[in-house]
């Protein structure tokens, strides 16, 4: 009798061969099955066909491309610069605007005017436009072998723009963060300063507000800018000033209730600038070394920093005057006066001559007792010099009577525009 563990052994083997001769029909079925030929009945997956599609015709196919390329003129550019980031490759045009009469325009553009031209594929030019220096359209195209320019007064399109800022450092960092153009932050100016002492009363987080029309010419904007309404907060006080046309000529700015925003006299006759030296009635003099009174205030300025006329008056006297240096003095309604000193050259002045408020009449300097370049500004009444950074200023004229109500109406449209303005800031800024 075998042992148990000889017959488990014998059975296994008994069960391995059975199950290999079982399966060596199975492999031949599998190795005939991948060597069988396909038949010519059978579907050919993956065949390509080929056949004849109409395509429709593409409308002007056959015609010369053009193509649209824009720049602006850049400081020190030539003309061959100015084409070639153009893309122009041309001789023959290049010649022509570099000769041409009715092309000196293009010449003598400031930088930062746009150009558009039109080339063929090659870089011929088709057609080139600008703004000259003056405002007019320029468009020259090319006409078979010639070039035809044609000047015309361009179309000028007014849009009404809007902006807020706020004081973090001074005015100017202001209104140059919120882009507004030279011309509008100058009127700002004009427009309070008979209200604010933009000097010494502006605070780190004065705010304003304002609506102006801005003038585009072929999509640039021009220097020619007006401001409608305009509103600022300075030390929690709100002031407003709204335009008024009051005739034909023009118009003005005024309050809510129609009082001149236009004092008689600016509160300085320097835009910006800061006081060197105020009012006293004893002040140790730099040159002299000595004590004295000083009756004026004096702004420290660069030479050649434009001054202004304070106020509508007529020129008293214009040249050299002793400690004053070079000095223009004005006379206003009868019993005012102004001393303008120090200037480094005068403007286009004369005795006699009638001048307007913010006209230039003269340069910051340093001529005569002036221990460096500032003005030394003057402001009498009947002779007597007064404090002009303290004495209370003569309003301009209000809005008549007989226009009050069409101001008023003019007045409540654009106040409302400002208080929508203000109110959207501040949603903004919680």
């Amino acid at each position: 009798m075998l042992p148990q563990n000889s017959l488990l052994h014998a059975h296994k083997m008994k069960l391995r061969w059975l199950v290999a001769l079982s399966t060596l029909p199975l492999l031949g079925v599998v190795t005939a099955f991948g060597i069988m030929p396909q038949p010519d009945a059978m579907p050919a997956l993956g065949r390509t066909l080929s056949a004849a599609i109409a395509l429709p015709e593409v409308a002007g196919a056959g015609s010369e491309a053009a193509y649209w390329h824009t720049d602006r003129m850049q400081r020190g550019d030539t003309l061959n610069e100015l084409l070639h980031r153009l893309e122009v490759s041309d001789e023959a045009a290049a010649d022509f605007l570099r000769r041409a009469t009715d092309t000196a325009s293009l010449r003598q553009l400031r930088p930062g005017k746009v150009l558009q031209a039109q080339t063929s594929a090659d870089g011929s030019l088709l057609s080139l436009s600008y703004l000259d220096n003056d405002g007019n359209q320029v468009a020259i195209t090319r006409q078979d072998s010639r070039f035809r320019v044609e000047i015309r007064p361009a179309p000028t399109e007014r849009r009404i723009v809007v902006q807020t800022a706020e004081i973090s450092s001074s005015l100017y960092a202001a209104t140059d963060e919120a882009n507004l153009p030279d011309s509008v932050a100058t009127q700002l100016v004009e427009i309070f300063g008979g209200e604010i002492d933009f000097h010494r009363d502006l605070r780190r987080g004065d705010k304003f507000s304002l609506l102006y029309e801005q003038a585009y010419v072929n999509g640039e904007p021009t220097r020619n800018a007006r401001i409608l309404a305009a509103e600022f907060i300075n030390r929690g006080r709100i002031l407003q000033a709204f335009y008024f046309q009051t005739g034909n000529h023009g118009g003005d700015y005024f309050s809510p209730d129609g009082k001149s925003m236009r004092k008689a006299f600016l509160r300085s006759p320097i835009e910006f600038s800061r006081v060197s030296s105020g009012f006293s009635r004893a002040r140790f003099h730099p040159v002299l070394n000595r004590w004295r009174a000083h009756k004026g205030v004096d702004y420290a300025a660069p030479t050649g920093t434009k001054v202004r006329a304070t106020a509508d008056g007529v020129v008293r006297f214009a040249g050299k005057q002793g400690g004053y240096g070079n000095a223009v003095m004005l006379d206003h309604q009868g019993q005012f006066q102004t001393v303008y000193g120090h200037l480094s050259r005068f403007g286009d002045v004369r005795r006699g001559q009638r001048v307007s408020q913010g006209e230039v009449i003269g340069y910051v300097g340093q001529t005569g007792l002036a221990s460096g370049p500032h003005l030394h500004y003057e402001f009498k009444v009947s002779g007597v010099q007064r404090d002009p950074l303290k004495t209370a200023l003569p309003d301009g004229k209000p809005v008549s009577a007989e226009q009050q109500p069409a101001f008023m109406r003019s007045a409540e449209t654009l106040q409302a525009r400002l208080s929508l303005l203000r109110n959207t800031r501040i949603a903004l800024l919680d």
